[in-house]
């Protein structure tokens, strides 16, 4: 995956080298742990899960075949272990902005998104909140049956928002951390931006110095874009050729959009 500079002082450099984890026909023994492995680190947000708290049945299913990635997803979401750690104690729009984060891997883009899954919560129950992002046509579209979900919400990618950008890094705060271990606890970290419809510029571990963000360019300063040109489909997956060009501040969101729609993945920004 491609990531930004910004991204990897962040601690999304691991994804950087790392493939979507499948389970693809003719699996291995191995295949399916590595699986297993990556669902649970997923769902429960980088959580050490001890062995006598894991979901033994949906376990033994997966690996005898008899039911999907998605599935077993689903299975780890609706369990008791991860209503005790994320919507027991905590506040509905925390729980909300973490169920896009493990489900979905983005952060919630509006409002709206937020007032959605509050009403199917309320009307409907747990459960059809947990399944309305499983079997959300996004999930289908992004992970399908048998990719175990990954953040992506650091990536330029088709049908995903730019602000959703430097809300993803409200949201997930390294490699290293789980979200039970961060220093706002159980609060909402997008409530204030969110509701005004604003991106807060994304600051660096414990710093806190602003590092690329919406509202933390410098109108008066031209920045460098470095763009992967997205593969033709249907060729050959070789490594994409990057191209670099410079973009006065205040065309930096339309041109970022433009790389958006264009298919292109944008590598680095930084000032130039």
């Amino acid at each position: 995956m491609a990531v930004t500079t910004a991204a990897g002082r962040l601690g999304v450099s691991p994804y950087d080298s790392s493939t979507r984890v499948e389970l693809r026909p003719n699996w291995t023994k191995e295949d399916v742990e590595a699986v297993i492995r990556a669902a649970y680190r997923q769902v429960f947000g980088n959580q050490y899960i001890m062995a006598s708290e894991r979901n033994i049945s949906a376990d033994s299913l997966l690996r005898q075949g008899e039911i999907s990635v998605r599935d077993f997803v689903r299975a780890l979401a609706l369990s008791d272990l991860y209503r005790d750690k994320f919507f027991l104690n905590g506040p509905q729009n925390r729980f909300i902005e973490l169920n896009y984060k493990h489900l979905l891997g983005r952060a919630p883009y509006s409002q709206e998104e937020i007032a959605y899954h509050t009403d199917i919560y309320n009307n409907y129950g747990y459960e059809a909140e947990i399944n309305s992002y499983i079997d959300s046509q996004e999930y289908r579209d992004s992970f399908g049956d048998n990719v175990v979900p990954s953040y992506r919400g650091h990536l330029t990618q088709s049908s995903q928002k730019m602000v959703g950008f430097s809300r993803f890094f409200q949201l997930y705060r390294g490699y290293g951390t789980s979200d039970r271990s961060q220093s706002g606890g159980v609060r909402s970290r997008l409530v204030s931006e969110v509701a005004k419809n604003s991106a807060s510029p994304v600051s660096g571990g414990s710093t806190g110095q602003a590092i690329v963000g919406v509202s933390g360019g410098d109108r008066e300063k031209v920045y460098r874009v470095r763009v992967a040109q997205a593969a033709i489909p249907g060729g050959p997956q070789v490594r994409r050729a990057n191209t670099e060009f410079l973009v006065p501040y205040e065309q930096l969101s339309q041109r970022l959009q433009q790389v958006n729609r264009s298919g292109g993945r944008v590598t680095s920004v930084d000032l130039a």
